[in-house]
């Protein structure tokens, strides 16, 4: 056989073997969603939830390895350190810090992650969207102005 056609089919087993390598993919319950006006919730559940909440809808490509272990290992990333599903179960300075964290990222253009913004096009944030986080945040905006 051709060196060429033994290295084709050796990668061909190698991509189906992965495929059998299991990974977490869970959904845990909603125990303490964050509470935040409905303009907020919108933007978060549109360009944060799948990777920070309980409620990842986890398309067709987070079954194919090794992207499936790319998008299981940010979500379980984002999920620890910030899950808008367990939100409301921080102690009050915590929460303050945290949304302080998220308007840094988010104006810092750092969220959503570019890589997620290829197969998700219309999670990107707009200045509108952003203004909505900071006046969430700091209680007024200054973005548009």
């Amino acid at each position: 056989m051709r060196p060429g056609r033994t290295i084709f089919l050796l990668l061909l087993i190698a991509v189906i073997g992965i495929q059998f390598v299991p990974i977490e993919k869970t959904n845990p319950p909603v125990t303490d969603e964050i509470k935040a006006p409905e303009e907020v919730m919108k933007v978060l559940k549109k360009s944060c939830y799948d990777c920070h909440s309980n409620e990842t809808k986890w398309q067709w490509y987070s079954k194919v390895a090794p992207v499936s272990w790319l998008v299981a290992d940010d979500v379980e990333k984002g999920r620890k350190h910030l899950n808008f599903s367990t939100f409301e179960s921080l102690d009050t300075s915590v929460k303050y810090k945290k949304k302080d964290e998220i308007l840094e990222e988010v104006q810092s253009g750092d969220m959503p992650l570019k890589i997620y913004l290829w197969m998700h096009p219309s999670s990107s944030l707009e200045l509108p969207q952003k203004a909505t986080i900071e006046k969430w945040v700091t209680g007024k905006s200054r973005m548009l102005n």
